[in-house]
């Protein structure tokens, strides 16, 4: 497998680092990153977890508003403009999250950094991948996944470093510029892409001539099937559950009796199993499709959940980082390699846009949510074994989508 791996890397070493590198690049604007400013925010704007919560939602749910429309552009804009100018708009997003002094600022900021940083950036990372790689997708999803994972164990710990030295808001100040600096070598890895996507486009073609029908599904298409609407429990299940974990990590260790550096501290561990469930996933995906592999996908996000349930030892917290990363390793390769698998390569763009949008109105459920219960006294506990039952009913859901056959496109 490793091997596998290696040579492929090698082969599309600078494709693929523009994977990574633009999946690194969202996490400005992830949950993981943005959660970890929450209490300065929350401080700042005199904010408890609901309203916190709430004006997260706002800002994310104009992002999935959008972005069923941004997101569609990939297919009809040239890929190097496309994630120059999602890489422009997040670094803009942080330096206006850096100076928000009114809610109105903050809310605008926040939809920024979800649109451009969860929603544009990665979009540009993961859909390139599915788009230009048909014969190895799910290789080499994995291996740009993995700069999710890099994000995740990395920018959290930093992130705290850096808050309690500079301030939170002359931190995302610098992670602007950061971001700003990081389009030269975006723009450098996608050298040679003109030649790469005449290849593709000859390919669509041939498809077209030969009467493929995976060459053809439109988004219209796509929702006019009833597989798509039996598929939305398992795409909202993921972002609304992660979501809710990584914006609430105060909350957490307070619930348990933990500090918030044995949560956030632990990240590592879950960034960790994430990657090897990444690259291992997406050999298994190029082998016996993301179809068969994706129905078990949430069942380890369910146990990590329960994992939480019947203990306040501090232990608790390692398998809780091991059970969500393996969901999460599977949820970012698996998904980007089923919709092509399901629809095709030609208009990738559009249809992922929409699940994007789902998945971010579903990442902005997720706080808002957590947060009202938390906010209502709700336990901890019982929080996560609602989660989990979520989980469960999404899978049944999913499998039972998997099995609808889909229509022949022309």
């Amino acid at each position: 497998m490793l091997i596998d791996y290696w040579q492929f890397a090698r082969a599309n070493k600078r494709f693929l680092g523009f994977g990574f590198v633009m999946a690194f690049l969202s996490s400005p604007g992830q949950t993981y990153v943005i959660g970890v400013f929450g209490p300065e925010i929350q401080a700042q704007f005199g904010l408890n977890a609901g309203s916190w919560g709430q004006t997260y939602m706002i800002g994310t749910l104009l992002s999935a508003a959008v972005i069923t429309w941004s997101g569609a552009l990939i297919d009809k804009v040239d890929l190097r403009w496309f994630a120059a100018i999602s890489l422009l708009g997040l670094g803009l997003a942080c330096l206006l999250i850096s100076t928000a002094y009114s809610p109105l600022v903050l809310v605008i900021g926040i939809f920024m950094l979800r649109q451009f940083g969860q929603g544009l950036t990665s979009h540009s990372g993961l859909t390139s991948m599915a788009r230009y790689h048909a014969n190895d997708r799910g290789k080499a999803i994995a291996l740009a996944a993995i700069g999710f994972a890099f994000g995740e164990a990395l920018l959290p710990l930093l992130a705290v470093f850096a808050i309690t030295k500079w301030g939170w808001r002359d931190t995302y100040f610098l992670v602007g510029l950061f971001v700003f600096s990081a389009i030269i070598l975006v723009l450098w890895l996608l050298k040679g892409h003109s030649q790469r996507h005449a290849k593709l486009t000859q390919t669509r073609i041939n498809q077209t001539a030969n009467g493929d029908a995976q060459a053809g599904y439109t988004r219209k298409q796509a929702l006019s099937e009833s597989r798509f609407y039996l598929m939305l429990p398992a795409m909202i299940a993921p972002s609304l559950i992660l979501t809710a974990m990584f914006f609430f990590p105060n909350e957490i260790a307070k619930s348990k009796g933990w500090s918030n550096l044995w949560v956030t501290g632990n990240y590592w561990l879950y960034s960790i199993v994430s990657v090897v469930t990444t690259i291992y996933s997406g050999t298994l995906i190029d082998r016996y499709t993301a179809r068969k592999i994706m129905p078990v996908f949430l069942i380890p996000l369910a146990i990590a959940l329960l994992v939480l349930v019947p203990s306040n030892q501090a232990f608790f917290v390692i398998p809780f980082m091991i059970f969500m990363g393996v969901s999460s390793g599977l949820y970012f390769t698996g998904f980007s390699a089923l919709w092509a698998e399901l629809y095709g390569a030609k208009h990738l763009g559009a249809i992922k846009s929409l699940t994007n949008a789902v998945m971010v109105f579903s990442s902005a459920l997720g706080p808002a949510l957590v947060g009202y219960l938390l906010s209502q006294n709700v336990a901890f506990e019982l929080i996560c074994i609602l989660l989990a039952v979520i989980c469960l009913f999404a899978t049944g859901m999913l499998v039972v989508a998997l099995k609808v056959r889909g229509r022949v496109v022309h």
